[in-house]
């Protein structure tokens, strides 16, 4: 297989919590949830940390337990993540670093896919002319609820920062809940929460990954529809739809058109050819 892959922090002045890594048989992609400013989260690292750390357990997981289950995998990671700061850092606290997950395991016969939280794994079927985006929208559902008093603010003002952090307090509550949304943190249970599935290897031309700071220009901007988005991918390479995802953040820099917590986000996009 082929990989391409671009990623850009939201800041250049801030660590970027995007991580993508690949091996011969394997890629896995990873967005971590920032704390924002005024909040606590019980880690001394930070997400950067534990989202590199987390993104190369899981990756060598799936590589050398090719039989193993992706959920087993994750949970492994999860746990095996979890120890390296235990002792240090408080991880039943509501704000202890996350991060959503992808995770692919590709061999001569079988896709395996697991997807967890927000962030977008798109298929390419041979023998289909759309692309399949399977993307875990329960996190967007609990927000929808709950994000009115931050939508309602603009970009770049106390009011906003204040109901951005309230809402992401308000979030807490929700995460890795039975009716909530689940997220990789600190519990392995939530791997098995995961979505999940395979399909053979000769109905796929190639898939995309895409952090939700990239996935933008299509979920919340409605600039591009799956297939457009794939083609810019293809035709100029994964940083040209970076480009204009940040095109279209600074044509909305207070958030007006595109009410959102973050007018800039971390980006990352793995797209693979098979």
């Amino acid at each position: 297989m082929r990989i391409e892959i671009a990623t850009e922090p939201a800041r250049t002045d801030r660590p970027n919590e995007d991580f993508i890594a690949a091996s011969p048989s394997a890629v896995v992609l990873l967005d971590g949830a920032g704390t924002p400013a005024g909040s606590e989260s019980g880690c001394e690292h930070g997400v950067a940390w534990y989202v590199s750390r987390l993104g190369v357990n899981l990756l060598a997981s799936v590589t050398n337990q090719p039989d193993r289950a992706l959920t087993d995998c994750l949970a492994d990671a999860i746990t095996e993540t979890a120890e390296l700061h235990a002792d240090t850092c408080d991880l039943q606290h509501p704000g202890t670093p996350s991060a959503t997950v992808i995770a692919v395991r590709v061999t001569d016969e079988v896709f395996e896919y697991l997807v967890l939280a927000d962030s977008t794994l798109v298929l390419e079927h041979a023998d289909e002319t759309e692309p399949v985006a399977i993307t875990d929208d329960r996190e967007a559902q609990v927000g929808a609820a709950l994000r009115g008093p931050m939508d309602a603010t603009l970009a770049g003002t106390p009011e906003h920062a204040d109901a951005l952090r309230a809402y992401v307090e308000a979030m807490r509550a929700h995460r890795n809940q039975p009716d909530g949304f689940w997220v990789a943190a600190a519990d392995p249970a939530a791997a098995y929460a995961s979505l999940t599935g395979s399909v053979p290897r000769s109905d796929l031309t190639g898939f995309t990954m895409l952090s939700d700071g990239a996935s933008r220009l299509v979920d919340r901007f409605h600039l591009a529809d799956w297939g457009q988005a794939l083609k810019l991918i293809h035709d100029h390479g994964p940083i040209t739809l970076i480009r204009e995802v940040r095109a279209a953040e600074l044509s909305d820099a207070e958030g007006r058109r595109w009410p959102r917590g973050k007018i800039h986000d971390d980006t990352a996009v793995a797209t693979v050819t098979l």
